[in-house]
């Protein structure tokens, strides 16, 4: 495995961020119009990291290599009387894949949850990511309402 580190993300990394997000979008199982359309909603911009806390897996050269991205989660989404931070997004770069970029990027998000004081991780994920939350050591949550509940939420108690 190569020598990866986190940091947090600064707005020289949106352009190579935004483009690892945009590699990502295209391979999910979805039609190439729900992609073109949806892909802008998937970016960041220089207010996201005001209002977000974005990490960035980089290797010795700082070349990015993924990213999460963590926000306070609503309440309403959450287990019953427990603190958590959403895990807005997590993507890392197709040529990456399977080689734990991904699972370094839960850790730290995992030490970030602690470091706030709340007591695990949220995510609302995409239907093919579920088997890898889950894999991940993430608990799926029950929808208690169809209309209301988000029907791929993961929780990982820290």
């Amino acid at each position: 495995m190569v020598d990866i580190s986190v940091r947090p993300a600064s707005g020289e990394d949106l352009t190579t961020i935004n483009q690892i997000i945009t590699d990502c979008v295209y391979s999910w199982n979805l039609s190439d119009r729900v992609k073109r359309l949806t892909l802008q909603s998937y970016h960041y911009d220089i207010l996201d990291l005001d209002h977000l806390d974005i990490f960035v897996a980089a290797n010795k050269d700082d070349d990015i290599l993924g990213i999460a991205a963590l926000e306070s989660a609503n309440s309403s989404d959450l287990p019953a009387n427990l603190t958590g931070l959403l895990l807005h997004g997590l993507y890392v770069a197709p040529d990456h894949q399977k080689k734990q970029v991904g699972k370094i990027l839960i850790d730290h998000s995992m030490e970030h949850v602690k470091q706030q004081q709340m007591l695990g991780l949220l995510v609302k994920a995409q239907p093919d990511a579920n088997s890898y939350f889950e894999k991940q050591g993430f608990e799926r949550l029950p929808v208690d309402n169809i209309s209301k509940d988000y029907p791929h939420r993961w929780w990982k108690a820290t």
